[in-house]
């Protein structure tokens, strides 16, 4: 599943894992490779793999740390905040779907059940 892409608006289709990246990026100043890698729980290696992938793309750019030159800025091009918001447009509906279908109490008692998850993960 991890590697079936999904369409995110005008940006294009992305992976999950790629969408989880530009996720953890946000739409702010950027993120330090490092705290990118730390963020999804995976090596700077794997981090700087998929982060590659979305500079090619379109989707992130990298720039050297304006203090300091061994860190690595990454941050979202205008095609990745597309993407960022139409994912967050996407959790919305979702939110919006489980609501109407299970009704308020529903939904409270589904929010804990998912919390108890992944206390247990």
């Amino acid at each position: 599943m991890e590697r079936q892409p999904r369409m995110f608006g005008e940006a294009g289709a992305l992976t999950p894992s790629e969408m989880h990246t530009i996720e953890a990026i946000g739409c702010g100043e950027g993120i330090l490779m490092s705290e990118l890698a730390l963020k999804l729980s995976i090596t700077k290696g794997a981090a700087t793999q998929i982060v590659s992938r979305l500079e090619r793309e379109g989707f992130v750019s990298r720039h050297a740390h304006p203090v300091d030159l061994r860190a690595v800025v990454v941050q979202l091009e205008e095609r990745g905040k597309i993407a960022f918001l139409s994912h967050e447009e996407m959790h919305k509906e979702f939110i919006q779907a489980l609501r109407e279908e299970l009704g308020d109490d529903g939904y409270r008692t589904f929010e804990k059940g998912i919390a108890k998850f992944i206390e247990f993960l």
